[in-house]
C-alpha cells in the first residue's frame, strides 16, 4: 500500500524527558502498525526545538480516525502528556 496521508504530531519535550518519549514511541509503534486501520508507517523525528511523530496512512479518513482510537486516547496520549512542555501541534496532510 502507498501512503496517501500523514498525521504529524509535534511536541515540545524537554531534553531530560526525551528518553521517556522515545520509549513511548518504541512501545506503541508495533501495536499501531498491527492494529490501527490504514496505518502504514510511523517515524520518530527529533530536532533541537521539538520532537515529531510522523504517521503514514492509506487515507486521510484513517489518519483522522486514529485520534479517536483507544490506543491513542488511553495509551499513547496518557503516556506522553506528562512529558509535554506545551500542548502538541497535530496536523493531517494528504499526499498530492
Amino acid at each position: 500500500m502507498e501512503v496517501k496521508a500523514y498525521l504529524e504530531i509535534t511536541m515540545k519535550i524537554n531534553n531530560s524527558n526525551r528518553p521517556a518519549a522515545a520509549k513511548v514511541y518504541s512501545d506503541y509503534r508495533t501495536p499501531f502498525l498491527n492494529s490501527i486501520s490504514g496505518a502504514l508507517t510511523k517515524e520518530l523525528l527529533i530536532r533541537d526545538e521539538d520532537v515529531q511523530v510522523l504517521h503514514g496512512f492509506d487515507s486521510v479518513e484513517h489518519a483522522k480516525a486514529y485520534l479517536d482510537t483507544e490506543l491513542f486516547k488511553n495509551d499513547v496520549f496518557v503516556a506522553l502528556k506528562p512529558l509535554w512542555d506545551d500542548a502538541p501541534d497535530v496536523k493531517i496532510y494528504s499526499v498530492a
